[in-house]
C-alpha cells in the first residue's frame, strides 16, 4: 500500500489508498466548486485522514469538575441514555463495539444536554430577555424543550432546508414559547441572521456549539459512557464532528479521566470545516457545502472546540455521504435502529479502522435519530450508488429508429434493470443524449454494460452525486 503524507504543522495529512484509485489527487475542500467530476463509484470512496502526533494540551480542556456539574445539573431532566454493546459490529470487526444510543435521548439527540445546561445557568433576573438561536434542527428542539420547561420566550432561525421531522419537532417542544424563523440555505446563514436580531434586541443567544457552557452539557455523555464501561478497558471512542461542541466535550473529559483512550472524529465529505481548521491550524470558513448530513453540515467550525480538538484529536476522518448512507440502511435492517446521516458517522468509519481495532473495545456515538422518512427513497439511492449497484449517467444514443431497443436488448443483462429514462428525439442532429438510471446486482454487472456499450459505439457519462444536476434526482 502506498501511503503519501505532506506535512501541515504539528500534523500529517494523510490519503488512504485503500479507499481511491492510485490516480486520485487529493481533493480542496475549501472550494469545493473546483472538485474535479469523478467518473467512477470507487473514485468518490475517498477518505482522507489528518493524524495527530502532538500531546494534549489540558490547559485548552473543559476542566472534569465543569462537566460532572453539569451531570449533576442535568441528571434529572435528560434520559440517560445506554451504552450498548452491538453483537453484529463487534462480530463484523472482531471487536468489542459499543454504541451509545443518544437517538434514545427525548429530543432525540444529544443536544437537550447543552441546551440544558446553557440555559439553565441564565440567572433568574435575566430570564425576561428572549433567547435567540440557530440550528439545522436537533439544537432547535433542544433549547425549545429546555425553553419550554422554563417557560422562557425564544426565537429560533432554522435554514430553509431543514428537514420537516425537525422542524415539525422544534414547534411540538417549544409550543407557545417558540418563534421558528426560516432563513438561509445553511446554517451559517442563519447563525448571521439570528445572531444580527439577537444583538439588536438585547437578547440571550444559546450558540449551537461555539460555548463552554454547552460544551460541558455535551461532555456528560462521556461520563455515562465511564459509568458504562470500566475506563482502563475503552481503547477508542468515535463521535461525529460538525461545529464540534459534543466532540470537544467528550474529549476533554476522556483525557483527563482516561487519557490513553484514543480520540477520532468523524465528519462528511461534503462539509469538512473541522478538518480544513485543523489542516490549516486555525478556524477557516469554507466556500461551499453538501447540507445531505444535515445535523453535521458546517462552514465555519467553532473556535473552542477547534482549540480543544486540534489538541486531543488522534485522527480526524472524512466520510463520503453515500457511505453515511449505507450505514444508516445497515442500522435499519441488521440493528433495528433508525439514525439520521449525522447519526450514523460515527459507525461509518469503522470500515477505515478495522485493523486497529481488531480485539479492542470501541464505543460509537450515535448521536440522532431525527430522520424524515420521506427521505428514505434518496438515501437507498445513495447507497446503492457509493455501493456500485446503481448508476445515472448521460447517454448518447444515435437518432434513429431502433437505437433505444438496441441498448436494452445488446447492453443490459438479464439482471438489469433500468430505474430512469428521460429521451427526447431529436431529427436534425446525428445523436441525441438521454438520462439513463441503471440498477445492477452487482458492480462488476455495470462493467459489462460499459463494455457493449463501447463495442456499439455508443457514449455515456456517469453522473455523481457531489454535481450540481445530479439534485434534479433527489
Amino acid at each position: 500500500m502506498h501511503i503519501s503524507k505532506k506535512a501541515h504543522s504539528s500534523l500529517n495529512l494523510v490519503n488512504n489508498d485503500l479507499l481511491q484509485t492510485p490516480d486520485k489527487k487529493p481533493q480542496n475542500h475549501v472550494n469545493n466548486s473546483n472538485k474535479q467530476e469523478d467518473s467512477t463509484m470507487k473514485e468518490s470512496m475517498v477518505v482522507d485522514v489528518l493524524i495527530y502526533n502532538h500531546p494534549p494540551n489540558l490547559q485548552k480542556l473543559i476542566p472534569v469538575s465543569q462537566i460532572f456539574g453539569a451531570y449533576k445539573r442535568l441528571k434529572n431532566v435528560i434520559t440517560r441514555t445506554p451504552t450498548q454493546k452491538s453483537m453484529k459490529l463487534s462480530e463484523q470487526f472482531e471487536a468489542n463495539v459499543y454504541i451509545k444510543r443518544e437517538d434514545l435521548q427525548i429530543v432525540r439527540s444529544y443536544k437537550l444536554r447543552g441546551a440544558y445546561n446553557k440555559i439553565i445557568s441564565i440567572p433568574e433576573s435575566e430570564r425576561h430577555r428572549t433567547v435567540f438561536c440557530s440550528s439545522a434542527g436537533n439544537h432547535a428542539q433542544g433549547v425549545a424543550y429546555v425553553c419550554n420547561l422554563l417557560k422562557i420566550n425564544c426565537v429560533i432561525y432554522m435554514p430553509t432546508s431543514t428537514p420537516n421531522i425537525k422542524f415539525n419537532a422544534v414547534k411540538s417542544w417549544g409550543k407557545q414559547y417558540v418563534q421558528i424563523e426560516l432563513i438561509g440555505d445553511t446554517f451559517d446563514e442563519s447563525f448571521r441572521a439570528s445572531k444580527e436580531r439577537c444583538n439588536n434586541e438585547n437578547g440571550i443567544y444559546v450558540h449551537a456549539f461555539d460555548d463552554e457552557k454547552i460544551i460541558e452539557g455535551q461532555g456528560t455523555i462521556a461520563v455515562e459512557i465511564l459509568e458504562d464501561i470500566p475506563e482502563n478497558q475503552i481503547d477508542f471512542v468515535f463521535f461525529p464532528v460538525g461545529g464540534g461542541g459534543c466532540g470537544a466535550g467528550i474529549s476533554s473529559y476522556f483525557k483527563q479521566v482516561n487519557p490513553e483512550t484514543i480520540m477520532i472524529g468523524v465528519e462528511p465529505e461534503g462539509s469538512p470545516s473541522m478538518y480544513e481548521a485543523i489542516k490549516q491550524q486555525k478556524v477557516v470558513e469554507l466556500d461551499s457545502i453538501n447540507t445531505f448530513v444535515d445535523g453535521a453540515a458546517i462552514k465555519k467550525s467553532g473556535a473552542i472546540p477547534f482549540e480543544i480538538l486540534n489538541s486531543v484529536l488522534k485522527d480526524i476522518i472524512l466520510i463520503p455521504e453515500g457511505h453515511v448512507c449505507t450505514t444508516m440502511m445497515k442500522l435499519f435492517n441488521e440493528e433495528g435502529i433508525l439514525v439520521e446521516p449525522a447519526g450514523a458517522l460515527a459507525i461509518s468509519a469503522l470500515d477505515r479502522f478495522k485493523d486497529e481495532i481488531r480485539g479492542k473495545t470501541v464505543v460509537c456515538l450515535i448521536s440522532g435519530s431525527n430522520n424524515d422518512l420521506g427521505r428514505m427513497t434518496d438515501i437507498r439511492m445513495l447507497s446503492e450508488i457509493h455501493q456500485g449497484l446503481q448508476y445515472y449517467m448521460f447517454v448518447n444514443f444515435f437518432q434513429k429508429p431502433g437505437a433505444l431497443k438496441q441498448f436494452i436488448i445488446q447492453c443490459l443483462g438479464p439482471t438489469d434493470e433500468i430505474t430512469n429514462l428521460e429521451y427526447t428525439r431529436k431529427n436534425n442532429r446525428e445523436k441525441g443524449p438521454a438520462l439513463v438510471g441503471v440498477k445492477v446486482k452487482k458492480p462488476q454487472d455495470f462493467e459489462a454494460i460499459k463494455n457493449k456499450m463501447e463495442e456499439l459505439k455508443i457514449t455515456l457519462r456517469i453522473l455523481q452525486p457531489n454535481q450540481e444536476i445530479f439534485k434534479m434526482l433527489l
